[in-house]
């Protein structure tokens, strides 16, 4: 339940040890938990997370601005990234977790123009009042309130509210592996967030890591 805050990093970093700009007046924050659980199972409290800071984002901008979730770890506003999250951990010697860390960047008072996925931000978006200062607890109890769902239901309910989101769901997406390239309708999550796709020769392929792309016409 520790929450460290950043009013700005030297070294802030995403998924793959890929920079995250971290400019002053924008949110870094990191969320320590201690889930009871193995590894393969905590990694859904990516999805716990998510689903609480787009509900978070809503609740600040206008009611006309979409907020979706992009798989596994991004939160988008109008087809741009608003918002990354990383998680990290240490496990003990019986397979479960010691700690998780969930580190949390968020675009409030700007955002990078030189990169590759568009971004935006909370100004940005329609909100230009919201101040960083306003979002940690309000993110927090979005949080609890889904983590506590997530402990008593497991992972169902937290996949559903995660797919009432999910930006590209039904239509062609692309994903980029470690070694290839591929793309097919994004059919959904399996029960583990595990990303399903429907390959062309009628392939289900289930995908645990890898960058998704939305292919133009």
């Amino acid at each position: 339940g520790t929450v460290v805050r950043a009013a700005s990093q030297t070294a802030g970093r995403g998924r793959h040890g890929r920079t995250w700009v971290s400019e002053l007046g924008n949110l870094y924050f990191s969320l320590l938990v201690r889930p009871a659980c193995p590894p393969q199972q905590a990694v859904q409290l990516s999805f716990v997370t998510a689903v609480a800071l787009a509900e978070t984002l809503s609740e600040h901008l206008p009611k006309t601005v979409p907020v979706t979730c992009k798989w596994p770890n991004d939160i988008l506003v109008g087809c741009k990234k608003i918002a990354g999250m990383l998680l990290e951990s240490a496990p003990l010697g019986d397979g479960a977790l010691d700690w998780l860390v969930i580190g949390i960047g968020l675009n409030v008072g700007g955002h990078p123009s030189d990169v590759m996925y568009p971004a935006t931000s909370v100004h940005a978006a329609g909100a230009p009042d919201v101040a960083a200062d306003e979002l940690p607890a309000h993110f927090c109890r979005r949080f609890a309130h889904w983590r506590a769902i997530w402990i008593d239901g497991g992972f169902p309910p937290i996949r559903d509210a995660w797919l009432t989101r999910a930006v590209g769901l039904g239509k062609e997406i692309g994903v980029n592996l470690a070694s290839a390239a591929i793309t097919g309708i994004f059919e959904g999550l399996d029960e583990q967030g595990a990303l399903i796709v429907l390959r062309k020769d009628g392939e289900r392929t289930k995908i645990t890591a890898g960058d998704v792309f939305f292919p133009t016409a």
